[in-house]
């Protein structure tokens, strides 16, 4: 198995945003590859990239509290849709799922998300998405994706970004400036992902031509795929969150940016019972440890309402 990372069921679950048992089912079906090391099932990052590829090019996955957006298959009728890619959230599903609300999640980046939330097929949508011109992440995100629709912003938590490169950095790779280097190539995310949209801005900013960068066309649909693809050494370097950096080997982090990671809500549906729901898990007690014992959050303003894009916006 050289040149693959080797993941447990658990951590396979935790990428697709799906259950377990799930990842048993796809396995026993064949609808992923897999195979076992004496009695333990092992599934390589590379087969796990290949089935959300799959999955995303048509097919829904199979639990049946995950849905894919394609083509607006999924309407608000179908349940209470909370878009976005982090474990974070499908801690607050299960929360919701306790308390006797049906809550569905939706595997879709940021940009993305915001779409189907004004065309009303989530309820929530999430985002980490920056603006190189005024700084901001989400807000001003919020106001042209939503044109005309009062959205009240909540934070999440905040989330360390930087590049992916293999242990020892053997090609000194160190800040935004490297992106200027025609010696180095990388592995980027996909379309519509914040931390694509966060590369984007910077090569903007700069005045970079993306497709100058060696790599730039080649995607991968998780920091955990990013990571991986460094590790064997495909690409010398990938942007994403500091967490999926410590679970490879074979990578360094080298730290860039701190980012917000936020809900969005339609100010319409602030007070509905639902909603109400959602900001009482995210203020309470039982799942803010709960998210601490996970690591790598930074939770100090957790259930903060830092947003609302019809009247005053705050700087946080």
């Amino acid at each position: 198995m050289e040149g693959k990372e080797a993941l447990t069921p658990l951590e396979v679950a935790n990428i697709l945003k799906i259950s377990k048992n799930t990842v048993y089912e796809l396995a026993k079906r064949g609808e992923i590859n897999s195979y076992r090391v004496g009695n333990k099932l092992r599934i390589d990052v590379n087969d796990v990239e290949d089935y959300k590829n799959r999955a995303k090019k048509g097919s829904n996955f199979t639990d049946s509290n995950t849905l894919s957006l394609e083509s607006g298959k999924v309407k608000k009728n179908n349940g209470f849709v909370i878009c976005g890619q982090d474990i974070i959230l499908d801690i607050l599903s299960r929360y919701l799922q306790s308390q006797g609300i049906q809550a569905l999640r939706s595997y879709e980046g940021s940009y993305n998300g915001l779409y189907a939330l004004y065309n009303d097929n989530v309820h929530i949508a999430t985002s980490h998405l920056w603006d190189g011109e005024t700084g901001q992440y989400n807000i001003p995100y919020v106001k042209r994706m939503l044109p005309g629709v009062p959205a009240i912003i909540i934070h999440l938590t905040k989330r360390m970004q930087g590049f992916y490169v293999l242990k020892g950095n053997p090609k000194k790779i160190y800040g935004w400036q490297d992106l200027k280097r025609l010696d180095i190539s990388v592995v980027n995310r996909e379309k519509g992902s914040g931390t694509r949209v966060l590369l984007d801005e910077y090569l903007k900013k700069m005045g970079i031509n993306p497709y100058s960068l060696s790599g730039y066309e080649r995607e991968c649909t998780s920091h955990l795929g990013v990571a991986s693809t460094v590790s064997r050494g495909e690409a010398d370097f990938g942007l994403g969150d500091e967490k999926a950096g410590y679970q490879i080997k074979g990578v360094d982090f080298i730290p860039l940016q701190l980012e917000n990671y936020d809900l969005v809500i339609k100010k319409e549906d602030i007070d509905k019972p639902n909603f109400k729901a959602v900001i009482q898990v995210l203020l309470s007690k039982e799942f803010k440890q709960e998210i601490e014992g996970i690591g790598g959050y930074n939770l100090d303003n957790l259930g903060e309402v830092v947003a609302d894009t019809g009247f005053k916006v705050k700087d946080y």
